[in-house]
């Protein structure tokens, strides 16, 4: 005859074991999402539109974001492992304010996004590791160049218009910006911060000029990859944050612009706004600090979009 006293301690067992697996991922209480307007040139350089994340206290607030960028941001991926994405995924932008429920943090920010994404957007996607064609940024022979950031250069960069980096301690999240910001002024200058470093775009006659502040070798990553035209891996292995400057050339701001969603016009002579693969003028511009970037193969993890809806449910 079975032991009952053995049965109703194996079934406790798997209640507890039931319930543990039954456990939802933390969600926002209360999330509110409007359609924001298209990206535009003459806003950003008018200082008329700001972009980006912020966390205060227990509010969210997403400013002009898409749901690509909210992807990677909750996924912690780069905008070169979004696969399958409709056309409409960096184009379409959101106005959000979230509501965190009582006892979250800012680190699981990223948690409460996959869940609206999931179930505003309906979001569903499968993971993929392929070998493709990428280039690895790596140190010359000659020995890298770059000047280290001054342990904390906020009032500096205050002076020189430059944003102040995030207050929230700096995660090794692979590249996934929780919390960060864009915002510009009527100079057209740009500024954006981020926990991978700050970012300051003055225009100039044939192009533009990227003064980089407390910028880390995943932040130049980032940056970079919206330069060129294949993913980019890091092979620095520098492990500081560095000051630097990068001139970049007009046609590589407006395949920045366009990567973004920007509705800019195609130069006459180009079917398709896309440079030849190696052409960027970043190519040159690192190579004063030692840098390069380097072709070569390597295996990518991908998030294979398999569904996502334009229109998010109502709020």
């Amino acid at each position: 005859m079975p032991n009952t006293k053995i049965q109703r301690v194996s079934v406790s067992l798997l209640f507890v074991t039931a319930s543990a697996f039954a456990q939802t991922a933390p969600a926002f209480e209360v999330a509110s999402i409007k359609r924001a307007e298209p990206l535009s040139v003459n806003a950003m350089f008018s200082g008329q539109m700001k972009i980006g994340m912020t966390v205060d206290a227990a509010m969210v607030r997403i400013n002009a974001m898409s749901v690509a960028e909210m992807m990677r941001g909750a996924y912690k991926v780069k905008s070169f492992q979004i696969s399958g994405a409709p056309e409409w995924l960096n184009a379409e932008r959101f106005n959000i304010t979230a509501k965190m429920p009582p006892g979250a943090t800012r680190d699981q920010v990223p948690e409460m996004l996959q869940a609206l994404l999931a179930d505003r957007f309906k979001l569903t996607f499968h993971r993929s590791t392929t070998e493709q064609s990428v280039y690895a940024l790596v140190v010359l022979k000659s020995g890298v160049k770059l000047k280290e950031s001054p342990p904390d250069d906020n009032a500096a960069g205050a002076s020189s218009g430059a944003p102040a980096a995030p207050l929230a301690p700096t995660p090794t999240d692979g590249g996934a910006q929780v919390r960060v910001g864009v915002s510009s002024d009527t100079s057209g200058t740009i500024n954006s911060a981020s926990v991978n470093g700050n970012t300051k775009m003055v225009p100039r006659e044939n192009g533009m000029r990227l003064e980089l502040t407390k910028m880390n070798a995943t932040g130049m990553v980032e940056l970079l990859g919206r330069f060129v035209d294949r993913a980019i891996v890091d092979d620095t292995n520098l492990k500081g944050r560095y000051d630097l400057t990068l001139d970049v050339g007009f046609e590589d701001m407006l395949a920045l612009a366009r990567g973004a969603g920007m509705a800019v016009p195609i130069p006459r002579g180009d079917s398709t706004g896309a440079s030849e693969p190696g052409t960027s003028s970043v190519f040159a511009a690192i190579q004063p600090y030692g840098l390069k970037l380097e072709p070569r193969k390597a295996p990518i993890e991908l998030l294979i979009i398999d569904h996502v809806e334009k229109t998010p449910t109502e709020n």
